[in-house]
């Protein structure tokens, strides 16, 4: 069997730390490759990490050398983390992006990205048009396989403190209970299913397609 190599982005993010422990415990890769800005403080003979400028970051990739198979992008913060508009459509747009051309020229066919419910480039919400732009911009640029999750809040333990996020995560099983029919996608996800249904899209036959709530939920079970 061909093994793979994987290329990964926001390693250590919410769902990202949970992509690199499947990727790793996985037999169907050889050889997992982090981007990150910061060293990650974990070992493995599986794991290869780069360390890069993210506003070089194509640049940076190049330069390296190194070849994938496939690719998965876990990047993404918050307007009030970012700390502007600006801060944030560079981090979920110019670097996604940028990414996603890094890892296409680096040789990966299959892409898998994190976005967002709701996500629309039309949208007059600022968020979510972004993330629709993202997508859009990504789209374009012909992978073979693209799949792309639009998760609601994401639920699973944060390094950070988010005060009002953990508070919509505690009513988050309440909530769900009222998100049904075309609402279903709304609901509140485990990272780690995330994470685990990106893995499962890439190494499936399925066509490039948007996941939502119901599909990410049902490639885990």
């Amino acid at each position: 069997m061909t093994k793979t190599i994987a290329l990964v982005a926001g390693a250590t993010g919410l769902i990202g730390n949970h992509l690199l422990d499947f990727l790793l415990g996985s037999p169907a890769h050889e050889k997992v490759i982090a981007l990150t800005r910061r060293p990650l403080e974990r070992d493995h003979e599986k794991l290869s990490n780069l360390v890069a400028n993210f506003d070089q970051l194509e640049a940076a990739v190049a330069n390296s050398g190194i070849r994938a198979d496939e690719a998965y992008c876990a990047l993404g913060t918050t307007i009030k983390k970012a700390g502007s508009k600006e801060a944030f459509r560079k981090v979920d747009f110019d670097y996604e992006t940028a990414f996603a051309r890094a890892a296409l020229a680096a040789g990966a066919n299959k892409f898998a990205l994190v976005s967002a419910v709701g996500a629309d480039a039309r949208s007059p919400i600022f968020y979510s048009r972004v993330k629709g732009e993202t997508e859009r911009a990504i789209r374009d640029l012909g992978f073979a396989s693209l799949h792309i999750f639009q998760p609601g809040v994401l639920l699973g333990e944060r390094t950070e403190s988010r005060p009002a996020e953990q508070l919509a995560i505690a009513l988050t099983p309440l909530v769900n209970l009222g998100l049904q029919g075309p609402l279903r996608k709304y609901r509140g996800i485990p990272a780690k299913t995330v994470a685990e249904a990106m893995i499962a899209a890439l190494h499936s036959d399925r066509p490039s397609t948007i996941h939502r709530y119901d599909a990410m939920a049902k490639a885990t079970r």
